[in-house]
């Protein structure tokens, strides 16, 4: 169309999608920032084995390692009326039952009773050679009240049972969720079924994975 002048004359462009792709921009954007943070939420939700710990050579080390298989954690001392028993029917279950699929994690510990009095050489050493114990040692900690370390405060958050004694016993799954916590009068022989069971699991989602 041409105007008195005899141009052309120039229709405005509808502003109508640009009003509506600044808001859609930004919902993508916000809705793009929100994903990433609950992704990263989900990953940083902590479990057992994200924690870290130092081994009874005093080398630090990571739990991740134990992912994918259960873990019964033990707070263990040489001098208590539980010693004998305990480490007995623990390096069974470990012989029995370990160490692909299953662990027992010893954490030496002597705030009950100053039942752990020597140093981590000395425990190994005891272990070891008494029992025979084959499965992994942790340095001597603190596993309640204040003190206790980020891995056993993880143990007691998730089941509302805190140490009051040596040998309390929780057991983790494979990944990393605590499923139950038996005191020193539990015996190991009585939690053996639930163990099992767990790895029993284990073995078959392998064999269905086949």
């Amino acid at each position: 169309m041409l105007d008195p002048e005899g141009s052309v004359e120039h229709q405005p462009a509808s502003s109508f999608p640009k009003v509506l792709l600044v808001p859609l921009a930004m919902l993508l954007a916000i809705a793009a920032l929100l994903l990433l943070a609950f992704s990263a939420t989900r990953q940083k939700e902590p479990d057992f084995y994200t924690f870290k710990v130092v081994n009874i050579r005093g080398k630090l080390v990571s739990l991740e390692k134990y992912r994918g298989s259960v873990s019964l954690v033990v707070n263990v001392a040489s001098e208590c009326g539980y010693t004998d028993s305990h480490y007995k029917a623990l390096q069974q279950l470990q012989r029995d039952l370990g160490p692909y699929h299953f662990n027992v994690l010893a954490f030496p510990c002597n705030q009950f009773g100053q039942q752990e009095p020597d140093t981590n050489k000395e425990i190994e050493s005891f272990a070891r050679k008494t029992y025979g114990a084959s499965f992994p040692m942790f340095s001597k900690i603190t596993v309640s009240g204040a003190g206790a370390i980020p891995a056993f405060k993880y143990l007691i958050d998730s089941t509302g049972e805190e140490p009051t004694w040596n040998f309390w016993k929780y057991l983790v799954d494979p990944n990393g969720k605590v499923v139950k916590a038996w005191d020193s009068t539990i015996s190991v022989e009585e939690i053996r079924p639930h163990v099992t069971e767990l790895v029993r699991k284990i073995i078959l989602k392998k064999k269905d994975e086949l």
